[in-house]
């Protein structure tokens, strides 16, 4: 310490400083925390309380999930959590029954590549991680309900979780009902024959194994041999999502492979239409919904059948008013009409080529088997992105076979290509190239004919070989579209679809529908750390689930963490997971209701989107051990109610990086609920708020190595260095990687939490990213320090206010500041509301003297939810004896806010000739005849007359001469 810091603390030992911060701090959690001060109420249960805060109107703020990380917190990971706990106060003080709290989602891959690599039990790491960052959080001042934080980790939650895969894995979707029903509702309908099985045979003769497969085709939750991304680098199975870009794993850059294996699905694709319909009721970001509505992907058009000898080939099309114009068709590599080829045995693959195969089409293999069989190991190594992508070559093999195009009764050959999906319509198209660009450059590149059946309005002729491109429009007239019993030429594209639409139906090959792009959810992982499948298979390998009596399932203890992984380019491999290896809880004698049998439990484990998908209700009710939630708690904090018709959390904060994946995987689990009568809300998040990223800047070396951004010097015209050499700055992500996280533990040492709250909040609009400057920290511990001083004595520590009423200009300030506040609070506009505080304060500090007792309690309640630590001790030292948590935020005087007096322009032909001071309710009469007897106005007008005098009350005359 400096002998100059020393001696101004002898002069004021009561100065806020980081140290008396420290200590207010430490205090008043350990009051929160002992008094049960953010504990919300249940209106019944073991959370039940004071009935008085229950009538109240309730608010239910939520933050997104934390992963509980070895690194802990930096500064950015807060932004959201301060915000909400910002929010959730002020809507404590304005008279709402808060709950507030915040979880750990602690399943997932890396405390189980940590486990790998030291051998620690994953749960061990992660609890010791949660116990860190618990101890961050506290730290922050934020006032959570301790009482309702779970853990996904914890048997008794994840029991839940086992429960509710087993609601769905016993439901169906109806479509009559358009809602998820009991399988047992399906089972009646087959033995009561009001439903006709697969093959028409009565249900009674048919093999357990036959009801368990036909019942398959129907669960919400099935098992099915299905393509999947298989990542031999990580041993496991990926959702999409979790493939980047260029066919490699998000985890570790590992090569992934397409393969087929047996893996569990959500049916997720049944609600596909009311996904997409509810998005309308919710108040989330258009952008946020935008993408769910692209990732759904509705699309309307028709089915199409094209004949291939004894097989059709379906198709998907929105342009069914092109059919006249398919020359050729294409089926994705996995296509199941071709998936035998492999070996030969593909059910529409000859044997040889026919006669007149051009060569371009068989890519130098001497047989159909060979060339497709070849493609399709060719396809399997690349992602579906890296397959979509239009900038790619296109490339493609011949089947061998032709199909014949319905309407014209051409024959069309029949290619495989990587640019068609699987997953996406029926897994193979009707090429139109003349009209689709994608279609077009495969054309060009494999020599394949086009037909122009929709005129161009470009002024190009209609012979294609002469474009450059395909010409694609909705606003054209249909041609060379006749043949047998139906055309379509003359007709716009509108006319046109339905007139072929209704034909194709009246001929028994097609019909109009409706598609999807959303695929059904991946729900297996290859992966020890995560919830184990409540599961089991009999010796005939039929799924049966276990009853709610053997739940929870918990994970077993096993030697070795890993799956097993594989050389990262081996595609020819299989996955065998941790729990496999442990015999003893994989084999066991069980009775399901029909006596001892032995069983199988399945070995895979629930992806960690599991825990997230519903941790908002467990939030409300998290001591029930007989429920996943009280329905009566259900109801109050989440049901619908006005403006809310399907209910929801009232204020939900996260990234916008959960757009897809998570939001839309907790609204299917909450409809899947709904449907079956176990929640009143039909969608987990009423409001959704996106806050933005904190960056810092990353300094690289010459070697792009990022280097410690403490130790980077900056000299003359912007010039980095590190340890003598010369770095480069750019802004990016914070994070211990690239060494330049700061901690919150830092900041809170040096200047306290109720600093970093404010700083972290006043760096700019919430939903906006930032960068983070700890030089910039001091500006928010100054205004603590200036609002400590207009309260408190720094020499004596007395409290300094008087009991006098304030003057006029201290109401205008006080009360306008409120009503600033007031309207930024409710709209999370926390740095706007700092600046208004910051100028009342500003204001205050000028005057000079004692402050009004009446003004400084009210300046206390205004900051009081964004430094909570000392408003508390402002609040104390000025004679409460209550907390401020619960105190009432102030209430703006309309009288003191609104101006004293504006400033009115009087123009004379546009000129600015005077500006008067006037009362803000002055009437346009009134203002007409100030402005006419100002002194300056007369003697502008120098006598003359006027012809019209336009009044715009109370801040613009404009007079017209005559």
């Amino acid at each position: 310490m400096s002998e100059t810091t020393n001696a101004a603390e002898v002069a004021a030992p009561h100065r806020y400083t980081a140290a008396l911060a420290a200590d207010i701090e430490a205090r008043w959690q350990d009051f929160w925390e002992a008094e049960g001060t953010y504990e919300a109420p249940n209106p019944k249960g073991d959370l039940a309380g004071d009935p008085t805060a229950v009538a109240r109107p309730k608010k239910f703020i939520m933050d997104m999930f934390p992963y509980p990380s070895g690194a802990g917190l930096h500064v950015g990971h807060p932004l959201g959590f301060i915000a909400t706990d910002v929010y959730a106060r002020y809507q404590r003080m304005t008279g709402h029954n808060v709950l507030h709290t915040l979880g750990f989602d602690a399943f997932g891959l890396p405390a189980e590549q940590y486990a790998v690599q030291t051998g620690t039990h994953p749960r061990v790491s992660t609890e010791a991680n949660i116990v860190n960052m618990r101890r961050q959080l506290r730290q922050l001042g934020l006032g959570h309900d301790p009482r309702r934080s779970i853990e996904t980790i914890d048997p008794a939650y994840y029991k839940w979780t086992q429960w509710i895969f087993l609601q769905i894995f016993n439901s169906w979707y109806d479509p009559e009902a358009d809602a998820a029903r009991p399988i047992d509702t399906l089972v009646a309908q087959f033995e009561a024959g009001t439903r006709p099985t697969p093959d028409g045979r009565p249900w009674a003769e048919l093999s357990p194994i036959e009801r368990a497969n036909v019942l398959g085709e129907y669960r919400l939750a099935y098992a099915s041999d299905a393509p999947v991304n298989w990542c031999p680098g990580l041993g496991t199975v990926l959702a999409n999502e979790e493939v980047t870009a260029d066919g490699r794993s998000e985890r570790g850059n590992y090569p992934v492979f397409k393969a087929k294996l047996r893996q569990w699905n959500m049916r997720i694709t049944a609600y596909a239409d009311r996904l997409l319909k509810d998005l309308d009721q919710l108040d989330w970001p258009e952008a946020i919904k935008l993408q769910q509505r692209n990732w759904i992907g509705r699309s309307e058009g028709a089915r199409v059948d094209f004949p291939v000898g004894d097989e059709k080939i379906t198709v998907f099309t929105t342009r069914q008013d092109t059919l006249f114009g398919a020359t050729y068709m294409v089926l994705a590599p996995e296509h199941p009409l071709i998936a035998g080829a492999d070996n030969g045995t593909g059910s529409i693959v000859p044997d040889a080529w026919p006669e007149g195969t051009h060569d371009v089409w068989t890519g130098g293999h001497a047989t159909p088997a060979e060339a497709v069989a070849a493609y399709r190991k060719q396809a399997a190594s690349k992602s579906d992105v890296e397959r979509q992508a239009e900038a790619k070559d296109k490339t493609g093999v011949f089947t061998g076979v032709y199909a014949t195009n319905p309407v014209s009764g051409e024959q069309v050959p029949v290619f495989i290509a990587d640019y068609v999906l699987m997953g996406y319509g029926t897994g193979a198209i009707m090429a139109v190239p003349a009209h689709d660009t994608r279609d077009f450059a495969f054309a060009r590149a494999f020599e394949l004919p086009m037909r122009c059946v929709v005129e161009p309005s470009d002024g190009r002729d209609t012979d294609p070989s002469t474009w450059d491109d395909a010409f694609a429009s909705y606003d054209a007239k249909i041609v060379n579209s006749s043949g047998g019993t139906i055309s379509l030429d003359g007709l716009g594209v509108t006319e046109a679809k339905a007139k072929i639409t209704e034909w194709l139906a009246a001929q028994g090959i097609g019909e109009g529908t409706v598609n999807f792009r959303l695929r059904d959810w991946l729900f297996s992982r290859q992966r020890y750390w995560g919830e184990p499948f409540p599961i089991v298979y009999d010796e005939d390998g039929v799924a049966h689930a276990l009853p709610e009596s053997m739940l929870p399932l918990e994970l077993p203890e096993v030697e070795d963490y890993s799956p097993r992984t594989f050389d990262a380019d081996d595609a020819d491999t299989q996955p065998e997971t941790p729990l496999s290896r442990n015999e003893d809880w994989v084999n066991v004698e069980l009775d399901l209701g029909d006596g001892v049998k032995r069983y199988r439990r399945e070995t895979n484990t629930m992806p960690n989107w599991a825990g997230s998908c519903w941790y908002e209700m467990r939030y409300l009710d998290p001591s029930n051990p007989d429920k996943l939630v009280d329905p009566d708690v259900e109801q109050y904090w989440m049901g619908p109610r006005e403006g809310q018709p399907h209910g929801g959390v009232d204020l939900y904060v996260g990234g916008a990086e959960h757009a897809v994946l998570h939001l839309l995987y907790a609204r299917f689990w909450s409809k899947v609920l709904f449907d079956l009568g176990h929640v009143s809300s039909a969608e987990p998040f009423h409001k959704l708020y996106n806050q933005g990223m904190i960056q810092a800047y990353v300094y690289r070396d010459a070697r792009g190595i990022a280097v410690p951004a403490a130790e980077v010097e900056e000299h003359e015209g912007g010039v980095f260095y590190y340890e003598g050499g010369k770095v480069s700055r750019l802004l990016g992500k914070m994070g211990k990687s690239l060494k330049n996280a700061v901690t919150p533990d830092e900041i809170c040492a040096e200047y306290g939490a109720d600093t970093l709250r404010l700083y972290e909040m006043a760096m700019g609009p919430l939903d906006v990213s930032r960068p983070w400057d700890t030089r910039a920290v001091v500006g928010q511990y100054r205004l603590l320090q200036r609002l400590w001083r207009n309260v408190v004595d720094e020499a004596s520590g007395e409290v300094t206010v008087v009991d006098t009423e304030p003057d006029e200009a201290a109401l205008r300030a006080l009360h306008k500041a409120i009503d600033g506040v007031t309207q930024d609070m409710a709209n999370l506009r926390f740095n706007t509301a700092i600046a208004k505080v910051t100028e009342l304060n500003n204001h205050l500090t000028k005057t000079g003297g004692p402050i009004p007792r009446t003004v400084a309690e009210q300046l206390v309640l205004l900051i009081a939810p964004l430094a909570p630590h000392i408003a508390e001790e402002l609040w104390r030292k000025l004679g409460h004896t209550g907390t401020v948590v619960h105190a009432d935020f102030p209430v703006a005087d309309p009288a003191y806010v609104v101006d004293e007096t504006v400033t009115c322009v009087v123009q004379i032909k546009g000129k600015v000739k005077a500006r008067l001071e006037v009362a803000p309710s002055i009437s346009e009469a009134d203002l007409e005849a100030t402005a006419l007897a100002e002194p300056a106005v007369v003697a502008a007008l120098n006598g003359a007359g006027i012809r019209k005098v336009i009044v715009r009350a109370p801040k613009l005359v404009n007079i017209v001469p005559a």
